[in-house]
């Protein structure tokens, strides 16, 4: 045999048991059930024409309507074996302290994934002393986590940041009808007390507010780490510099329809099935 047929062949066999050595590619497999808890948010409040109720068919979680394209939806078009079994477990006004017994819904639904955006009715206060503790925050997510973990060991966890109520205020304290409707309202007046006024003493508050934000959101990050199924969103819903338009006009605060669709644009992405 020749040097160049010789090289050939070994060339050919070194290939093939490469081939044979390379390991297969994993199966995604994604979930035949979800279960979505939190707030307002994900019950897509104010999204319907009648104002002021839980519209859960726009919820960027469970929707199903078309131009939100929840997560339920992403799921189904791939595995039709979940069409029906969407959960929104969700509540309208719940903070921190009331997730244990909405995971507690999850584990009793025996749902194989979970969502939970969590938090923002604990930056959102009537005051800013009024605010959740960071140790009381993270004390009542653990417990949630733990739950699950405990109780739904095989069940995937995807966890989303609280969005920024500072950038909130940001892009619409220069609206009238936003400032006018948040002071009628007495809408989170931790943060949009005040909204026209660009005191010193104002802007000290609101960047105080933020950064008891940041704080929750470095909590649900750390708790999230300790469980092997659970999937932090890095921060990219506070991230997240949404528009105008995808804020709701009813109360200028909750998402817009358009709104519920970016949450899961942008979310979706991350998890891994």
């Amino acid at each position: 045999m020749t040097g160049i047929r010789r090289l050939a062949v070994a060339t050919a066999t070194a290939i093939c048991c490469l081939a044979l050595a390379a390991p297969a590619a994993t199966a995604v497999v994604y979930p035949n059930s979800i279960a979505a808890t939190g707030d307002s948010i994900t019950r897509a409040f104010n999204t319907c024409p009648f104002p002021f109720t839980d519209c859960p068919q726009n919820s960027w979680a469970t929707g199903t309507e078309a131009a939100v394209n929840s997560f339920y939806l992403r799921i189904r078009a791939v595995n039709e074996g979940i069409t029906g079994h969407a959960n929104n477990d969700a509540r309208s006004g719940a903070r921190m302290s009331n997730l244990p017994e909405q995971v507690t819904r999850a584990i009793e639904q025996r749902v194989e994934f979970v969502v939970i955006e969590m938090g923002a009715n604990d930056v959102c206060t009537s005051s800013e002393e009024t605010m959740t503790s960071v140790a009381s925050f993270e004390r009542e997510f653990e417990r949630a986590i733990r739950e699950l973990r405990e109780r739904l060991p095989a069940a995937r966890v995807a966890v989303g940041s609280i969005p920024s109520i500072y950038t909130l205020w940001e892009i619409l304290h220069t609206n009238r009808s936003a400032t006018e409707t948040w002071r009628r309202l007495s809408i989170c007046q931790s943060m949009l007390r005040n909204a026209t006024s660009l005191s010193r003493e104002d802007e000290e508050r609101r960047l105080r507010v933020q950064r008891r934000e940041v704080e929750f959101n470095s909590a649900l990050e750390r708790v999230c780490a300790t469980y092997a199924n659970c999937q932090w969103d890095r921060n990219t819903g506070y991230n997240y510099r949404f528009e105008s338009r995808e804020v709701g006009t009813n109360d200028f605060f909750h998402p817009s329809q358009r709104g519920q669709h970016s949450i899961a644009e942008i979310e979706f992405p991350l998890i891994r099935f």
